[in-house]
């Protein structure tokens, strides 16, 4: 409250008659007396009623009564006895006859009531837990600020004599007010029941002040503990229960389910509706109306509802922001206006630079709140999202998860949903750019009068530019991305396949390949940022021609307008807002627009087809011996509801307890039946039945990123002698045994440190240790030997292992275990052939008695087609059974016919793991990194660019930078020229010059951005090809340990870094330091005194940055490592749905995924707000910076002319901006020049000799004949290891006797080197028989193979890779499990193609399958790395030794 001895009344209090100065209208004692009467009752009577609403439905419990409630209610309670007694002394005169203005009585009674209603509010927060209130800080901050400044001018005019008690009423009100604003800086305690539990690290933000919140003080202690040791989890914050993904993820679900259904519920309608006019309705019009009405719809209100409210509440703050950020140019023209005004008071300089200072301020807190606020909201997005897509992985019918790969999913949770969640910072950018710029032309207006109408036609002019250049910059960086794709692909085929890739001498022709896309990619790359260095000068260049045409029209056209310091600055600072607000508009636009195609994938992938719960009518309880378990009546199914059915008319009943073995050839539909029990098919009619839990082991073995242990009880209560039981019966124990952490090692991602045989076995483990009650088993055995497959049959499925008395469906191809089987079906083409026990189907000579002939003897029956088997395919690519795939003992026993399974040789060789010591490079290299990146790296960089250019650059920059502080200064010269009749005489000089600086400095930006982008292609290009020439020429065994993910992000992510990041915050960071040093260059001419200052804050921002960069490198490494676990089990989870469903694990498997996110945004949360601390310290101090120049000004007003103050407040203002974004991207570069580092990852692993000898480089049909001779031959995979293969040494003569293709067309794939016509290769594929499979393929040899080629099936790989080695003309054939995922007919016609085509060549077999080997000329027999037995198969056989008892087992003999 204040009050005056005096009302605002009188000949002088608002004189029109004569001018005055803008600044003394708007700073005199009445106005500010006004002010601080009605503003803080006006702020808390708008803001406290939404303040309530929010409080009533946000409570966080109860707090005591404190201390400091205690204080602030006796506080209050004497600020409204007070009030009183103000209104009874002015009552009190009134009923004595005093006459009293109307003020005397209106204000106290303003000021008492408002007072009681912020008591209210205390007693409120009290009771909804609110520690600390923000509100009510800025009610206290108005009441004790604009009354002390009237009171202060009142004091010095002596106002106060004439009434003794009012001057001590204000000074004692004044007292009381600025005591609760020093209680409202507290915090109280927590309340006594608190609404969410307590949590074990909790957010420091809960117990900050409110001063500390908006300030983000409260995250000084994680910033200082980054700088002084390197981060934790343990220094991570718990997650709050409303950012949590329990909460979260369930609240988005149940809008979304709601949505939907009232969406389908229209659609429906909609469609009734078309029937009625039509008269016909169709089931396929649903989908076209479902599409019609928009899938994208429901799960955009879904997200405003969960989000709007805080969305609103940032929109609040940032349209509050604007008002403040418009009010500076406004002071800054009434400061220019003092300035020029000899005769106004000191103190009204100092009050409009300290109003300066605290608008500016103001306006940075508000934005900071903002971008807070939105921040957090957009975690929470992407943390529901995240959820809701997962959970729709696990319900993805089969024919959803055809349509949609790996990738795609991974993309919609890394790509789509950032994209998403970014358009929520530009979103308000679509309306309020607009406001920004019709405010901008109203300064401009009030200014400069007509001539603002320039401005308009000048903007209007340029923005055809700015599209066209932003339209061929977009067309150009999809061109880059295309490529980039393309690169990505073919580098990841080629790393992942490098074992075949060494083995045909094809790294030359690769590495051409991939450099020849490489360079196709950075020339898109080139294009696009020349034209992005004309979007940034287009927008440099837009705000000078504005400013050019405005200040010409204005001096040299229009009368008696001379130019000013007031209308130069100001316009210049009104413009920047202008051009920033051209600029955000349409990265607001463009964002939206990715952000509405995001959408649209999301909704789409969420609308998919999921599978019918009801499909199977599962029961929990167990069968009893004899009774039904699992029965199909009359059942027929498809892949999809619009396909035609894959199984028909099938009637099958399992008893309980019986081993039902399903065989039959390709395609007959055996994988399909067990689908179909698992209600994976889309069900067309007839029913399934299943009494009992069920386990089911996959065709294609699918095993988790974890230890052998959670593996095998997946989720289930660890019973560690049934697990020993299991291990052994799989004949795992050895193999686990041998490993140097055992059961708790960890396997690598897909299984990587395994072999093919292992994940199978491991896969079959996960079954039996469920103790289910039916056991669906696809086919596995095989991936294993004879040996082993007979141990694994024995010891778990057959009638004596450990399933004996459980349900078992077996699919096998293995047919010498059928007579063991209690039942036989039969399937041909979809249909049941034939069932019963295996003497009966003998006896009867049906299909079962066809399908053996088949396999003794080869037929006519195929075409090629193969049934996706599982094979055992290692991650790279090679097809082996029980041949180690990665790790120490990852290389292949050089075996020419079957041996030993892993049970035994195996272990001997040790096993691959998922550890550091096995690690393709340093173990140090493959783990995090801690700290902040060297100096050596920068160097790195720098080398790369070369330092010719580097000069070159700074130079360019050097050069700009003059231009533009001289076009600056100039502008200074020319607001202060004297004026002649209303007129400049020397405005065309001026302006001239002023034009001709500003064209260069376009000139110097366009060279050193472009320039800079150049040298940062120059750079790449080169670490690039470095990386590429580190790693292909590593040994096999590097590629063998080193996990495929690490190759491929060094690819990929890294190299992207460098590509684009690295060059942009060069730019950035030069751009904004050469900016920052004519910053300080201009306040230092200007104002000599600030210099004082600048040098102390420099030295804050570079402690700032210290203390920020160390923090942000650590959460950003943090960062990047959770959201990759994040991606790597949704994508787990997607390959693996199917077995999660048939264990019905998706409640944990959904909390797995929940704990990973949260993982992931306990680090987000701490680095959103670090970059929010860093950016609010640094606004501030760039404030003072303001506040000193503007200060200093006043100081020196005397010998000041307004035009260098004008470019001295000008330049603060822009500094503040400038040394922020320098600082920020120092920081950026900092943290992105860790990819320098990771790409040198790779250069001293060891590398192989050159691929191409001087000495043979003439000999180019080596080898001649294809004899090969081993003598004495001993391998290891590791130096530290035993050896694998010990004394070999044999002789094989010349003519005794891999399934991966590339991306690219099928004729790339089979001619890598373009050496063959079409017609050899047709002739070749004839002789495979692929021929008619190729010309049914859409463009036939031009048909685009998928990444590893999923879009065909793993038979018809290897057949096409068998048709690639007979275009070679080889004299040396290796065949590594050729034969191993096609069934016995079709491999028996491989093998006649074999003795045909290859009959000069040496050919190598290994094999499990013993039925392979038998035309063999030798067969070498290998047995713990040693060669037991050598010699013909009927030699072999006579002498009855280990060839012989394998023969036995495989059924042979």
């Amino acid at each position: 409250m204040a009050a005056s001895a005096e009302p605002c009344v009188g000949q002088n209090v608002w004189n029109e008659t004569e001018p005055e100065p803008t600044a003394l209208h708007l700073l005199n004692v009445c106005f500010l007396k006004t002010a601080g009467v009605w503003v803080p009752p006006m702020y808390l009577w708008v803001l406290g009623p939404i303040y309530l609403l929010y409080l009533h439905r946000h409570g966080q419990g109860y707090l005591r009564m404190s201390l400091l409630f205690k204080a602030k209610l006796v506080l209050g309670l004497a600020l409204i006895i007070l009030c009183t007694s103000s209104v009874s002394v002015a009552l009190w005169r009134i009923q004595r006859g005093t006459p009293q203005a109307p003020e005397f009585l209106i204000h106290p009674t303003v000021w008492l009531t408002t007072m009681s209603f912020a008591m209210f509010l205390i007693h409120t927060e009290r009771k909804k837990g609110v520690r600390a209130s923000g509100v009510l800080f800025g009610y206290w901050l108005l009441c004790f600020l604009l009354p002390a400044t009237s009171a202060a001018q009142l004091t010095l005019q002596r106002g106060f004599r004439s009434d003794p008690f009012y001057h001590l009423s204000t000074y004692l009100c004044l007292l009381l007010v600025a005591a609760q604003f020093v209680l409202s800086c507290l915090v109280d305690h927590p309340p006594f029941f608190p609404e969410d539990p307590q949590q074990p690290n909790p957010c420091p933000e809960a117990e900050a002040s409110f001063p500390s919140r908006v300030t983000f003080w409260w995250v000084s202690g994680l910033v200082w503990r980054g700088y002084r040791r390197t981060l934790g989890p343990e220094d991570l914050w718990s997650l709050s229960r409303e950012n949590s993904s329990e909460e979260l993820v369930s609240q988005l679900e149940r809008e979304w389910t709601r949505n939907r259904s009232a969406a389908q519920r229209r659609t429906k309608v909609r469609a009734a509706r078309k029937k009625g006019s039509r008269g016909v309705e169709t089931p396929e019009m649903e989908p076209l109306l479902e599409q019609e009405g928009g899938q994208r719809g429901p799960l955009l209100r879904a997200i405003w509802q969960m989000s709007s409210s805080t969305f609103l509440l940032a929109t609040f703050a940032i349209v509050i922001s604007d008002v403040f950020r418009f009010a500076v140019p406004k002071l800054l023209s009434l400061f220019l206006e003092f300035m020029g005004n000899p005769t106004t008071p000191a103190w009204k300089g100092y009050l409009l630079a300290v109003l300066m200072f605290l608008s500016a301020s103001l306006q940075s807190l508000l934005e900071q709140y903002y971008m807070y606020r939105v921040k957090v909201l957009q975690m929470r997005i992407r943390t529901a999202i995240t959820g809701l897509v997962y959970r729709k992985v696990l319900v993805l019918s089969s024919t959803s998860r055809k349509a949609s790969a790996v990738g795609d999913v991974v993309n919609l949770v890394s790509v789509d949903v950032q994209r998403l969640i970014d358009c929520f910072i530009y979103l308000n950018g679509l309306w309020m750019t607009i406001i920004w710029m019709a405010i901008c032309f109203i300064y401009l207006w009030q200014l400069l009068g007509l001539s603002a109408l320039t401005a308009i036609t000048v903007f209007m002019s340029l923005l055809p530019l700015n599209f066209f250049i932003t339209k061929k910059r977009k067309q150009h960086q999809q061109e880059h991305m295309t490529r980039k794709d393309s690169r990505a692909r073919l580098t990841s085929s080629v790393m992942g396949n490098m074992k075949m890739v060494k083995s045909h001498g094809w790294e030359g022709a690769f590495l051409e390949r991939i450099l020849r896309i490489r360079s196709q990619e950075l020339g898109a790359l080139r294009t696009s940022n020349l034209l992005f260095s004309m979007s940034l000068v287009s927008f440099q260049v837009s705000t000078f021609l504005v400013a050019l045409v405005l200040f010409a029209v204005h001096t040299l056209v229009a009368e008696e307008n001379a130019m000013d310091a007031e209308k130069a600055f100001v316009t210049l600072t009104v413009l920047t807002i202008l051009n920033k607000a051209q600029a955000f508009l349409p990265f607001s636009i463009n964002s939206v627009i990715q952000a509405r195609v995001s959408l649209d994938r999301l909704a789409a992938f969420l609308c998919l087809e999921e599978v019918d719960p009801g499909a199977v009518n599962s029961s929990p309880s167990r069968c009893t011996v004899g009774e039904t378990c699992v029965s199909v009546h009359d059942g027929t199914f498809a892949w999809s509801r619009e396909s035609t059915p894959c199984l028909r008319r099938i009637n099958l009943t399992v008893p309980q307890g019986r081993l039902v073995a399903v065989v039959g050839a390709v395609g007959a539909g055996k994988s399909s039946l067990l689908s179909a029990l698992l209600g994976e098919l889309s069900k067309v009619e007839g029913s399934v039945s299943i009494k009992g839990s069920v386990a089911y082991v996959p065709q294609e073995a699918w095993v988790q990123h974890t230890s052998v242990e959670e593996n095998v009880c997946f989720r289930q209560k660890l019973d560690p002698l049934w697990l020993e039981r299991v291990l052994e019966a799989c004949a795992l124990w050895p193999d686990v045994s041998s490993f140097p952490a055992g059961v708790h090692t960890k396997i690598g991602e897909q299984g990587m440190s395994l072999s093919g045989g292992q994940k199978q076995r491991l896969s079959l483990a996960r079954a039996v240790y469920r103790k289910a009650a039916v056991y669906l088993l696809d086919d596995p055995l095989a991936a294993l030997d004879a040996h082993v497959g007979q141990h694994v049959f024995n010891q778990v499925i057959g009638p004596s292992g450990l399933l004996h008395g459980t349900t078992r469906i077996l699919v096998t191809h293995v047919l010498h275990v059928l007579p063991q089987a209690d039942w036989i079906v039969v399937l041909e083409d979809g249909a049941i052939a034939e069932m019963g026990p295996y003497q009966e189907l003998l006896h009867r000579k049906g299909a079962l008695v066809r399908l053996l002939d088949a396999a003794s003897h080869p037929g006519d029956s195929g075409d090629g087609e193969t049934e996706l088997m599982t094979e055992a395919k290692d991650p790279r690519g090679s097809a082996g059974c029980e041949k180690r795939t990665g790790g120490p003992g990852s290389g292949r026993s050089m075996k020419l016919a079957p041996g030993k399974d892993g049970a035994t040789s195996e272990a001997q060789t040790g096993a691959a793991l998922d550890e550091p010591e096995w690690a393709g490079q340093p173990a140090a290299e493959d783990s995090m990194r801690n700290g902040r990146v060297k100096a050596t790296m920068y160097l790195t960089y720098l080398r790369a660019v070369g330092a010719p250019l580097c000069l070159y650059v700074l130079f360019l920059f050097l050069c700009q930078q003059v231009a533009s502080f001289c076009s600056s200064y100039w502008l200074s010269l020319w607001a202060d020229d004297p004026t002649v009749d209303g007129r400049q005489t020397q405005a065309a000089l001026r302006g001239s010059i002023f034009g001709l600086l500003g064209c260069l400095q376009a000139l110097g930006l366009f060279a050193s951005v472009a320039m800079v982008l150049l040298a940062g292609i120059r750079a790449s290009n080169l670490l690039f090809r470095r990386l590429l020439w580190d790693v292909v020429p590593s040994p096999i065994g590097f590629f063998e340990r080193t996990p495929l993910g690490n190759l491929l992000n060094h690819f990929s992510k890294e190299t992207d870094t460098v590509d684009v990041d690295i060059p942009d915050k060069v730019r950035s960071l030069l751009i904004y330091g050469f900016g920052l040093l004519e910053a300080i260059l201009a306040i230092t001419v200007a104002t000599p005194l600030a210099a004082v200052a600048i040098l102390p804050l420099v030295a804050l921002y570079a402690g700032l940055q210290s203390l920020y960069a160390a923090s942000l490198c650590q959460l950003r490494r943090l960062e990047s490592a959770r959201h990759s676990r994040v991606c790597s089990h949704v994508a787990e989870t997607f390959q693996g749905s199917a077995v999660v469903r048939a264990f019905q694990a998706q409640r944990p498997f959904v909390a797995q995924n929940d704990a990973y996110v949260d993982e992931s945004q306990r680090v987000t949360f701490p680095r959103l707000v670090a970059e929010r601390w860093l950016v609010v310290n640094l606004e501030l101090l760039g404030k003072v910076l303001v506040l000193v120049a503007a200060t200093c000004a006043v100081l020196s007003k005397a010998h000041l002319s307004a035009g260098l103050v004008g470019f001295s407040v000008s330049a603060a203002l822009q500094m503040t901006q400038t040394l922020q974004w320098a600082v920020r991207s120092w920081t950026d570069l900092e943290s992105s020049i860790v990819s320098v580092e990771r790409m040198k990852d790779y250069d001293r692993t060891p590398k192989e000799a050159p691929w191409r000898l001087p000495t043979c480089a003439a000999q180019s049909s080596w080898p001649h004949s294809g004899e090969i001779e081993f003598r004495n031959f001993g391998l290891r995979y590791h130096p530290e290891l035993p050896l694998a293969v010990r004394g070999v040494s044999l002789k094989i003569h010349a003519g005794e006797k891999d399934s991966t293709l590339f991306p690219g067309s099928l004729r790339t794939n089979l001619d890598v080197l373009s050496e063959h016509t079409d017609e050899a290769i047709w002739e070749a594929l004839e002789t495979v028989q692929l021929r008619a499979v190729v010309a049914s393929l859409p463009g036939q040899l031009q048909y685009e193979c998928a990444e590893q080629g999923h879009n065909l099936s793993v038979g018809q790989k290897q057949l096409l890779c068998l048709a690639r080695a007979l275009l070679r003309k080889t004299q040396i054939l290796i065949l590594d499990e050729a034969t191993a995922a096609v069934d016995p007919g079709t491999e028996l016609q491989m093998q006649a193609a074999l003795g045909s085509w290859f009959a000069r060549c040496t050919v190598l077999l290994i094999a499990h399958r013993l039925r392979s080997v038998m035309d063999c000329a030798r067969v070498l027999v290998m047995d713990k790395g040693q060669l037991v037995e050598s010699g013909s198969p009927t030699q072999l056989l006579a002498q009855q030794g280990l060839f012989y008892r394998l023969a036995q087992e495989s059924g042979l003999v």
